[in-house]
């Protein structure tokens, strides 16, 4: 019998079945009644998640675009602008500003680790700075950013804008729009959310909207928030054909939030993240992400000596687990698991026990069962 497959890379993240059957309705013009009115909830919906009180957009597209959208909204070229990476992804913001026309310089921490809030305060003191970047969870280190801090400090800083790149935390990782400060969240369907690929979710404050209106007209067209806002305002409304499908299965795993409240679903991603990390780390891995600044959505872990991971990985999907590879310089020294979105128990015992047999086919000297019982011993807290 063929070994099912459970999907743990960081992202597309596995879908529940409730979600999958959303995705699988008949579907219906974009016009209709029913639809307009489940597309006005879920919009609702997510501005109370995140405690919004600005605007929230909804756009068939990738976290990608998502990016491009919060910088195309917030800046015009010849401004300056700040970008805090921490790691492959942080980097991505570099092409995309400079393709925009932006001044853009670029504070990097070792991978692993994070730029101190002070040297981030620093370098705003410098120059004027239009925007400041900043990745919550950088998928290529596991690396978890200080936003609530950043936000913190950025009040010392009114006319910057302040974009947070979401993608493989929001819904995950502590989040709140308006408490924190932030100007621009963004993330994709697949991630925490737990749905397939396909939608960017952007919310916005009043402060980023502010600031769109005051560029006047922009030389980008499908991601420009003053053509997609009056869609946002009246669901009935036309610019550009919404994902109907994807859009119902947000408003699935929107309705499985609410009803496991965000709070604890920070915990529960918390808790999986302590027990899965314990775990590997007592059957040979190194984490990358120092502690204290680790993710709860993915851990990035660094292999054994002696295991080579194209071979590793490919053992891992014999015994029923995908995941990811290392990224830049730690390619073939490391893989990337997610856990995150709506992963139960069970797939914690099972990934676990499959890394474990992967270990033994590979020919470590790993004591089978030792990191399934950290894991249950967790789960029995």
């Amino acid at each position: 019998m063929k070994t099912r497959k459970l999907l743990m890379i960081p992202g597309p993240t596995p879908v529940a079945r409730s979600i999958q059957d959303q995705m699988g309705r008949e579907t219906v013009a974009f016009g209709d009644p029913a639809f307009v009115k489940d597309f006005k909830e879920l919009l609702e919906d997510l501005k109370s998640l995140l405690c919004c009180s600005g605007e929230v957009f909804v756009v068939a597209g990738t976290g990608t675009m998502g990016m491009e959208m919060a910088i195309a909204n917030t800046t015009k070229k010849g401004d300056n602008i700040l970008i805090v990476s921490h790691g492959f992804f942080g980097d991505r913001f570099i092409d995309l500003c400079r393709k925009k026309g932006l001044n853009a310089d670029v504070i990097s921490s070792e991978w692993g680790e994070t730029v101190p809030v002070e040297k981030i305060r620093e370098k705003l003191r410098e120059k004027k700075y239009s925007a400041i970047t900043v990745t919550h969870v950088d998928t290529s280190t596991g690396v978890c950013a200080p936003v609530a801090d950043i936000g913190r400090m950025m009040k010392e800083f009114p006319e910057t804008i302040y974009i947070v790149d979401g993608v493989c935390a929001t819904a995950g990782e502590p989040e709140n729009v308006d408490a924190m400060g932030i100007d621009i969240l963004f993330t994709g369907s697949q991630k925490a959310f737990g749905v397939s690929p396909g939608l960017t979710m952007l919310w916005a404050s009043r402060k980023a909207m502010e600031r769109r209106k005051s560029l006047g007209d922009i030389p980008e067209f499908y991601i420009d928030f003053e053509k997609w806002l009056p869609i946002m305002k009246d669901t009935g409304k036309y610019f550009a054909t919404p994902a109907v499908n994807l859009v119902w299965a947000l408003k699935e795993s929107v309705r499985i939030i609410k009803e496991e409240g965000m709070e604890n679903r920070y915990e529960r991603h918390r808790k999986t993240a302590a027990a899965m990390q314990e775990a590997l780390e007592a059957i040979g891995f190194k984490i990358l992400a120092k502690e204290g600044c680790r993710a709860v959505t993915l851990s990035n872990l660094i292999y054994p000596e002696g295991i080579d991971d194209a071979k590793f990985r490919g053992l891992l999907a014999e015994e029923g687990i995908m995941v990811a590879g290392g990224l830049a310089a730690y390619a073939g020294k490391m893989f990337r698991l997610g856990h995150m979105g709506n992963i139960d128990k069970h797939d914690m015992v099972s990934v676990i026990a499959a890394i474990e047999r992967a270990l033994y086919r590979a020919g470590m000297p790993v004591q089978l069962g030792k990191g399934v019982g950290i894991v249950q011993q967790h789960l029995m807290k």
